[in-house]
C-alpha cells in the first residue's frame, strides 16, 4: 500500500486517504526544535448520518469513497461545461441512414508509439509498450463520449475508461470528446490534454476545444500508445 510524505499508509495513489496530501508531494515540515517531519493526525470521523457535501454519499472518515471529497473543504465547483458542437446545417439527404451504428475501438498501436519515443515524448524513458493489449469496444450513443482515465478523487469517471490494464499514462484524465454531429457522424474535440490529439497521419496535432469531424476509419492518436478507430456499421 503506498505511503504518504507524512506516513500514512493510502489506498487512493493520489491524495491521502488520512490526510489528504499530494502522494508525490513534499513531507510537511520538520517540528519546532526537531529534525523529524512534524506529525499530521487524522480529522475525528464525521458525526453519524453525515453525507459528502460534493455528492451525498454517505461519509465513515473525512474523505468521501465515492468520489473523494475532502469534508474538510467546500464543495467543488461544477465543472466548465464541454464545448458545444460545431452548427452545421444538415440536409435531409446528407444525414445518414436510420440504422447505422458507430464504435470506437481502441487498440495499442506499436508504430505510433515508437514515433512518440523518437520524439522524447511524456516521460518516454519509463513508459513501455504493453506486451499485452486486446482491442477494446465502445459502442457510441448519446451526443458526448468522454475520453480520459478515471480518477476517483477527482470525480472523473469518462465514458471511454482508458485506465487499462494495461494503462497508458500518457492519457489525461480529461483527455477528449467524441460528439454528435447534426448529420449523424462524429466529430473529435481536444480538450486541451497535456499531450494532445492525432488524427491519422496528419502531422500536427488538433487545435484545442476545436471539434474535428470524423469518418468511418478515421484513427484518432493520444497518450503514449493509444488508437481509437472510429468504425460505421449499417
Amino acid at each position: 500500500m503506498p505511503t504518504c510524505p507524512a506516513g500514512h499508509d493510502s489506498a487512493d495513489d493520489e491524495f491521502c486517504d488520512v490526510c489528504g496530501r499530494e502522494m508525490d508531494g513534499p513531507a510537511p515540515a520538520a517540528a519546532a526544535g526537531s529534525s523529524a517531519p512534524a506529525a499530521v493526525s487524522a480529522p475525528d470521523a464525521p458525526p453519524a448520518g453525515a453525507t459528502c457535501q460534493a455528492c451525498g454519499a454517505p461519509l465513515a472518515g473525512r474523505f468521501c469513497e465515492a468520489c473523494g471529497h475532502d469534508s474538510l473543504t467546500a464543495p467543488p465547483a461544477a465543472p466548465p461545461t464541454p464545448p458545444e458542437p460545431v452548427p452545421v446545417p444538415a440536409r435531409p439527404a446528407d444525414r445518414l441512414p436510420d440504422g447505422t451504428a458507430w464504435t470506437a475501438t481502441v487498440s495499442a498501436d506499436r508504430t505510433y508509439y515508437d514515433t512518440v519515443m523518437a520524439a522524447e515524448g511524456p516521460d518516454a524513458g519509463r513508459i513501455g509498450f504493453p506486451p499485452f493489449c486486446p482491442d477494446r469496444h465502445f459502442p457510441l450513443q448519446g451526443k458526448q463520449i468522454s475520453i480520459g482515465r478515471q480518477s476517483r478523487s477527482r470525480g472523473i469517471s469518462p465514458d471511454i475508461d482508458l485506465t487499462g490494464p494495461p494503462e497508458d499514462p500518457g492519457v489525461s484524465h480529461l483527455h477528449a470528446l467524441l460528439v454528435a454531429q447534426p448529420d449523424g457522424s462524429w466529430a473529435v474535440v481536444d480538450l486541451d490534454s497535456a499531450n494532445g490529439v492525432s488524427v491519422n497521419d496528419e502531422p500536427n496535432p488538433l487545435r484545442p476545444n476545436a471539434p474535428r469531424p470524423l469518418v468511418d476509419g478515421d484513427r484518432c492518436y493520444l497518450g503514449a500508445w493509444t488508437r481509437i478507430t472510429l468504425r460505421l456499421s449499417r
